[in-house]
């Protein structure tokens, strides 16, 4: 069955897309969730407005992203947290710590789910962080971790 896909979802397509689908899934998830509706002959241009909506929203969040990973590359974010006298916290810093040390010590917005922890810090140091801000853009941050006096 040919469906129009109302938003993105993974393994399937993008916005605007027509795909074509198992019937049964089609029928039983992708119409009635409001994820996607039947491909019709005059659905077609509806599909092409879809399309050129989301490559502008792309486009301008593409260009916002670029933006961040230039005021973020090369700097080096810390971040204070109570230590033992080995160096290991007594607790961890997070995605959400880093998030937020990003918006107050570089004034930059970053959304905790585009910081590319594998596990949380658990000592002080400096470590190096992934941060993906669109599809193609990424940077590194520098965290240094400090014990708190």
């Amino acid at each position: 069955m040919k469906v129009l896909l109302r938003r993105d979802l993974d393994g399937v397509g993008r916005r605007g897309d027509i795909v074509d689908v198992a019937d049964g899934y089609a029928r039983n998830f992708l119409i009635p969730g409001g994820h996607g509706m039947v491909a019709t002959k005059g659905i077609e241009n509806q599909a092409g407005s879809m399309r050129r909506a989301r490559d502008l929203r792309e486009a301008s969040d593409r260009q916002a992203a670029q933006t961040k990973a230039q005021a973020l590359a090369g700097a080096t974010l810390r971040i204070t947290a109570r230590a033992g006298a080995t160096g290991r916290l007594f607790g961890s810093v997070g995605a959400a710590e880093i998030a937020e040390a990003a918006r107050s010590q570089k004034g930059v917005e970053v959304d905790r789910h585009a910081i590319g922890l594998d596990e949380a810090i658990k000592t002080t140091g400096t470590h190096e962080v992934p941060v993906r801000l669109f599809r193609d853009v990424e940077t590194v941050l520098t965290v240094e971790v400090l014990p708190a006096s």
